[in-house]
């Protein structure tokens, strides 16, 4: 099984900054692509941004050229840089993960518990 634990969440005002970061860890081999995805209330869990091994990146339209994932391999971890951040933004963010626990296993996909993200007006 794999593990995520994010954290960096918290309360900021509109226009400021927050990073968010998830470990992943437990029975990896590889894993192919890293994400974070958000899920406001009464609303449902979206995609924010994706990233692959190999450094692809796919964002959400209302989070281009604010937000920025990033990925450390070697560690196993995730990263989302949230600037210029907006009332609409606040949500409890979940990293997500596709990963392999040997060569020949099936791809299994794994979330975290999530973080909350608040951006007052």
């Amino acid at each position: 099984q794999v593990q995520l634990v994010e954290s960096g969440g918290g309360l900021v005002q509109a226009g400021e900054s927050l990073r968010l970061s998830c470990a992943a860890s437990g029975s990896i081999f590889s894993i192919n692509v890293m994400g974070w995805y958000r899920q406001a209330p009464g609303k449902q869990r979206e995609l924010v941004a994706t990233i692959t091994n190999v450094g692809s990146t796919n964002y959400a339209d209302s989070v281009k050229g604010r937000f920025t994932i990033s990925r450390d391999n070697a560690k196993n971890m995730v990263y989302l840089q949230m600037n210029s951040l907006r009332p609409e933004d606040t949500a409890v963010y979940y990293c997500n993960t596709n990963s392999r626990r040997a060569p020949w296993s099936p791809v299994v996909s794994s979330w975290g518990q999530g973080t909350q993200v608040t951006v007052s007006s």
